[in-house]
């Protein structure tokens, strides 16, 4: 089964951005060329404040819509 996890980044606006990847190091650098989404591209630079640990792809996503209420 696929694996991922969840990943938090603290925007140089002070807002905060939630997602999920299967490969952590890579986001993070896309999102610091701004080449990850629209949003962080707007309010670089990003750092990482939190990640959970490997687990499979569909509790990531699980996860990461209880973060954002959904």
């Amino acid at each position: 089964m696929k694996q991922g996890v969840v990943y938090i980044l603290e925007c140089s606006n002070g807002s905060f951005y939630t997602g999920v990847t299967n490969n952590l190091e890579e986001r993070l650098n896309l999102h610091q060329r701004g080449l990850a989404s629209k949003f962080t591209a707007g309010h670089r630079p990003v750092k990482l404040v939190w990640n959970s640990d490997e687990m499979n792809i569909d509790d990531t996503i699980l996860l990461e819509k209880q973060i954002k209420g959904w």
